[in-house]
């Protein structure tokens, strides 16, 4: 098996770990492999848009989605640096509606999380020049482009800022977004 696919506590969202073949010149290791999502992970979305981004410490962007049909879902990958990322259910008629998970991903550990359609994303960077790659199950639309506030004390995510010395650096967009109960959303 190339990679090992963990279902969490929210339905839809993966953990995924891939095999990494390390000697002493490296390691070598396939991120996605469309037969290998099929088979092992039951995996049925198609990634349309890659995505690649680098943050200095203690910056947070999120949490981001876009309206119906233009929705999209994430599979997530730190290659440099260390980062806490997280994603709230905002489907209205699930389960975990307004649940978040979250985890540490790393250059180091390989660990990638996927995100359907209906969740908003972000993350909150760890070390310096964290690099991001995204696949993408939808394409960018502007127009649909939504966010609810990273600190929300409905969603209640507990963010490690202890790690970046108590400060998070958001863009001037991301300090304006609305709660979950005041935001506009179409997910069944």
């Amino acid at each position: 098996m190339k990679f090992k696919f963990s279902k969490t506590d929210i339905s839809g969202v993966l953990v995924i770990e891939p095999n990494v073949y390390k000697d002493y010149r490296g390691f070598f290791m396939e991120y996605y492999n469309k037969d290998a999502f099929k088979t092992d992970g039951n995996f049925t979305d198609l990634f349309v848009q890659d995505n690649h981004s680098r943050s200095q410490k203690g910056v947070i962007r999120g949490l981001h989605y876009q309206l119906n049909p233009h929705a999209m879902g994430k599979l997530v990958k730190v290659v440099r640096g260390e980062a806490f990322d997280v994603g709230v259910d905002i489907r209205k008629g699930s389960k975990t509606f307004g649940k978040w998970y979250g985890e540490v991903l790393t250059a180091e550990n390989h660990k990638m999380l996927y995100f359907p359609p209906g969740f908003a994303h972000g993350f909150l960077a760890l070390t310096d020049n964290v690099e991001f790659l995204y696949k993408c199950t939808g394409m960018y639309n502007g127009p649909s482009e939504r966010a609810i506030a990273w600190d929300d004390p409905d969603i209640g995510i507990l963010w490690p800022l202890d790690k970046v010395d108590g400060k998070a650096l958001l863009s001037d967009k991301d300090k304006k977004h609305p709660k979950l109960k005041e935001a506009e959303h179409n997910f069944i």
